[in-house]
């Protein structure tokens, strides 16, 4: 990216933009700068939303709270944290990924990039919880999408195609997000020794049974020892109870075990921090049925692959130094699709980081973009 320019506000982003128009250039929409390593070097003019930071209206009793693109991730959950509420599809920051310090992700791009933790498995991702936004488009024009209510019909719910548009569509400037109280109790129960098989099965029986399961996740060696992880959140009676639940119900499967919490704190955060496969290697978010889990790691074992299962085995993560056909192939036979989240500049080059697409789906993404966009000021051959 070259000369990165830092609007201080709706209209600067809409002459930057018009001007970029004008003059046939293109834009690379940045925010904190945590996942700039996805995808392809670009030679694009950056536009950082890094300067629209600030709170512009949260009502903890509406569970409603309205933010600046630029602001930071961890200032938003220490607020909502504040009045005992989250985020509750559980967004995280991208750096460690990228052998980077943690605490440069802003919301805006969380929510572009469609970010979300473990506890999606039952809250739903990012574009469940966004409810609103002020963009601009690459016509240079500002409009308004969504509502500041938690129940909205009216309209097209173009919401959800903004939360993980990766700043390909337009400039979001303003987000309005649904919050959820924060539980009293948080309690993990571990399964040890399970190979992926027997993960896969006990973690849809949990999320299957009425022991209401928040996340649920696999790491098939996990400092020597593979790890199947249950988190089951809420009020300390119903809590007990639901654990006992899952205990009786996983017997057959293997002995049930309760995790302290800071040995739970460390399972949940290596899972965001993917620190159990280091920062060296390529690394692929494999989105897949949970079913057919096995069959891409199957498949994939033969080459070296390590791998984390989140998202009750419908998110692999997993890094693999070898042909991308062989990862490609293998997450399409499953029904899944697979993105290149890390390699080094001549691999990201070389490979687009999102799986190709049908293409009657592609087509119809690309009209989309241009309905937004339709000079191509978005389109920087970053993806």
């Amino acid at each position: 990216m070259t000369s990165p320019f830092f609007p201080n506000g709706e209209d600067d982003i809409a002459d930057a933009i018009a001007d970029a128009v004008r003059a046939g250039d293109t834009l690379a929409i940045v925010g904190g700068g945590s996942k700039a390593a996805v995808g392809a070097q670009t030679h694009a003019r950056a536009l950082s939303l890094a300067g629209l930071t600030g709170i512009v209206d949260y009502d903890p009793a509406e569970l409603v709270l309205t933010v600046r693109p630029g602001t930071l991730l961890s200032d938003v959950q220490a607020l909502v944290a504040n009045e005992q509420q989250m985020l509750a599809f559980e967004p995280f920051d991208h750096g460690p990924i990228f052998g980077s310090p943690i605490g440069r992700a802003t919301i805006g791009g969380v929510m572009a990039a469609g970010v979300a933790g473990s506890q999606r498995v039952s809250s739903g991702g990012a574009r469940d919880h966004l409810l609103g936004f002020r963009a601009v488009s690459g016509r240079g024009e500002a409009f308004v999408a969504g509502a500041k209510v938690v129940k909205n019909v009216t309209g097209y719910d173009l919401p959800k195609l903004a939360a993980g548009s990766w700043g390909r569509v337009f400039a979001l400037t303003e987000l309005t997000m649904k919050v959820l109280p924060r539980p009293r109790v948080l309690a993990t129960r571990v399964i040890a020794g399970l190979d992926d098989e027997q993960a896969i099965a006990a973690m849809a029986m949990a999320m299957g049974s009425q022991a209401e399961i928040a996340a649920a996740a696999h790491l098939p060696s996990y400092d020597g020892t593979a790890l199947t992880v249950f988190r089951v959140q809420g009020f300390g009676p119903s809590v007990a109870a639901r654990c006992a639940m899952l205990e009786t119900l996983l017997t057959p499967i293997g002995r049930v075990e309760a995790l302290s919490e800071d040995e739970a704190g460390r399972v949940w955060d290596d899972l965001r921090t993917l620190r159990p496969l280091g920062t060296t290697q390529p690394l692929w978010r494999i989105n897949i049925a949970p079913s057919a889990a096995v069959s891409v790691t199957t498949a994939l074992a033969p080459f070296g692959a390590r791998w984390m299962l989140d998202w009750a085995g419908g998110l692999i993560w997993l890094v693999l130094d070898a042909d991308v056909a062989v990862v490609r192939d293998a997450a399409t036979r499953a029904g899944g699709h697979a993105t290149l989240m890390r390699g080094d500049e001549t691999l990201r080059a070389a490979v687009p980081a999102f799986h190709p697409g049908q293409p009657g789906l592609v087509a119809l993404e690309s009209r989309v973009r241009r309905a937004f966009d339709p000079a191509g000021v978005f389109e920087t051959g970053r993806f």
